[in-house]
């Protein structure tokens, strides 16, 4: 069998994945999806509470549309918004129950390495010319699978950042996992029992630290604290009702209301080095003080990849952001603090061993400012390109919603611009030493605001 017969293996079967696969199959592309949970969208269905700050309109991928558009399946309503389980019920799952999908999904089972046929990481002579070769473990046991190309769209939901600030677990923080959730607990569902009527510590500056926020503060008889790495609330509360992504503004102007109120007591450039579990409760320390004694923290801090499964491919992965290399400038918090995202596609996703491609929330590695319709992109792209159609591949089709906070929406121009002028000069909070970035003058730049972490 020539490599060109062979499948494209996908990795996750959430909304990206599954948008990949559906852009194969409209180029006559064969993919082929392993998911390690038990559904389509496994990671969405433990945040299925949480509402979505934006609307349907740019969570649904167009291609996938169309085949879901064949069974007579209605869109939702696009100025609306969904929940995580609005998302699934009414989307994802109709997406991967489709033949042409089903046929092609191999649900609980788990990629655990990626590499080349027959050449490890130090391998060169033939490097080029292997196959890929997918090892997955799934309800008959493990197998090889040999792929012309890999799309990795497995996400970052499994392997949060820790409590720490220095990037690895705080002292304790192990031994006080009884009293620590990470990611976005059901406050107000599943959960409530855990955190009502108890003293509960919620660490992160974005917008999976609001949803918990709001939600605890309306809780009776609970003490809700609230810690973040920096000092400028302006900068992390965002757009508010400038925000062109209605649900994410709000969301702000919320929090903002309920620490005026007082449902919220806040802690500012906190830097957590230990968690001491007390008679008193469980005390975290930062900068050599210690906060007040809590019965709960949610460590709502964000997400990493885990690229251990790739560690035998020869990939560009930047050391920062662990994202891939040409990405990378695009969309680093420690350069971009307005959250500029530029138009991006198989160029930037590409790495020294060609057809490997990381995808959606994984392909921006630590960053912060991912947005669905942006994995879209990617994966219309890197279809395009497999495929050989390259003016489609290097061909921007994305324009991204603004926040209004540090962000103006330009015409395209022949001139350097940048994606930071704040429209109004009041607005400047968070860009003061943004350089200018030079803007093709076939493409049209738009910036979101990131959700910045503690």
């Amino acid at each position: 069998m020539s490599q060109s017969d062979l499948p494209i293996v996908i990795i996750g079967a959430g909304p990206v994945g599954l948008a990949a696969a559906a852009h194969l199959l409209a180029r006559d592309m064969n993919p082929l999806i392993f998911e390690a949970g038990s559904q389509a969208g496994e990671s969405i269905s433990q945040w299925g509470h949480v509402s979505m700050f934006s609307p349907w309109e740019y969570n649904v991928d167009k291609e996938a549309a169309k085949l879901l558009a064949t069974t007579g399946w209605q869109a939702p309503d696009a100025g609306t918004y969904p929940t995580g389980r609005e998302l699934l019920n009414r989307y994802l799952l109709p997406l991967a129950e489709l033949p042409v999908i089903r046929d092609r999904l191999h649900l609980n089972t788990r990629v655990h390495a990626v590499t080349k046929a027959g050449a490890d990481v130090q391998k060169t002579k033939g490097r080029d010319a292997a196959p890929f070769l997918v090892r997955v473990k799934g309800p008959n046991g493990e197998r090889d699978i040999q792929a012309r190309a890999v799309i990795d769209a497995s996400g970052t939901y499994e392997t949060p950042n820790w409590l720490g600030a220095s990037g690895i677990p705080a002292l304790g923080e192990l031994n006080a996992k009884a009293h620590v959730a990470y990611g976005l607990p059901d406050v107000s569902g599943s959960a409530r029992a855990r955190y009502q009527g108890r003293r509960v510590l919620v660490v992160g500056g974005g917008h999976s630290a609001f949803n918990a926020l709001q939600d605890l503060a309306q809780l009776p008889d609970t003490k809700v604290y609230w810690a973040i790495r920096g000092h400028s609330l302006e900068k992390i509360l965002g757009g508010g009702a400038n925000d062109k992504l209605a649900e994410r503004g709000n969301l702000g102007l919320r929090i903002r209301a309920l620490l005026e109120q007082g449902k919220i007591t806040l802690f500012q450039d906190v830097s957590i080095s230990q968690v001491e579990t007390t008679d008193e409760g469980v005390v975290v320390h930062s900068n050599g003080q210690p906060l007040p004694a809590v019965d709960e923290i949610i460590v709502a801090t964000g997400f990493r990849p885990n690229l251990q499964l790739l560690s035998e491919l020869r990939l560009a992965i930047d050391p920062a952001t662990q994202s891939p290399a040409q990405l990378a400038p695009l969309i680093d918090p420690n350069e971009h603090s307005c959250g500029t995202v530029r138009p991006h596609g198989i160029d930037e996703l590409s790495h020294p061993d060609q057809g490997i491609f990381i995808v959606g929330m994984k392909s921006y590695g630590r960053a912060p400012t991912f947005l669905m319709l942006t994995g879209y992109e990617q994966v219309r792209s890197v279809a395009a390109g497999l495929a050989g159609d390259w003016d489609a591949a290097r061909r921007v089709e994305l324009e991204l919603p603004e926040t209004g906070v540090c962000s103006l929406q330009f015409e395209a121009q022949e001139e350097t611009s940048s994606c930071c002028a704040p429209a109004n000069p009041a607005q400047a909070i968070c860009c003061e030493s943004q350089e200018p970035l030079p803007v093709p003058s076939t493409q049209k730049p738009s910036c979101c605001t990131p959700a910045t972490r503690a």
